[in-house]
């Protein structure tokens, strides 16, 4: 029985590390899609262009970091119910799992729609028949 407990306890420690190091990856998706689209900004001024026309590549940009930093914030909580699953811990888990799939869901939908628009600026536009 102490072998188990001793494992248990150093699942637990195992389980903690990991629930800080996916927190932490979450955290550095939104640092660096906050970096990236930064530098897009700078380099859509520095080409003199409107930067509402560049809007949904900066929108896809980072959209789709914010949708990545989700999957990591996701599986940090799923991580963390694994040790001590009460029943109010997976009801918190279930909560939380349903509103970041439906945030991560409608952030997938607005970058599938970003991206159409970038593709569709990006085509060469048909001149018409003289």
């Amino acid at each position: 029985m102490d072998l188990i407990n001793s494992l248990h306890g150093g699942l637990g420690t195992i389980v903690a590390f990991l629930k800080l190091a996916l927190e932490s990856i979450s955290v550095f998706c939104v640092v660096l899609g906050l970096v990236s689209s930064l530098t897009m900004i700078v380099g859509f001024t520095r080409r003199s262009r409107r930067l509402r026309q560049d809007l949904p590549a900066l929108r896809l940009q980072f959209g789709s970091w914010l949708a990545l930093a989700l999957e990591f914030q996701l599986g940090a909580d799923i991580v963390a119910t694994t040790v001590n699953p009460t029943l109010q811990s997976l009801g918190e888990l279930g909560l939380l799992a349903l509103i970041r799939t439906f945030l991560i869901f409608f952030l997938q939908k607005e970058l599938e729609a970003s991206e159409r628009q970038v593709k569709a600026a990006s085509e060469p536009k048909e001149s018409a028949p003289g």
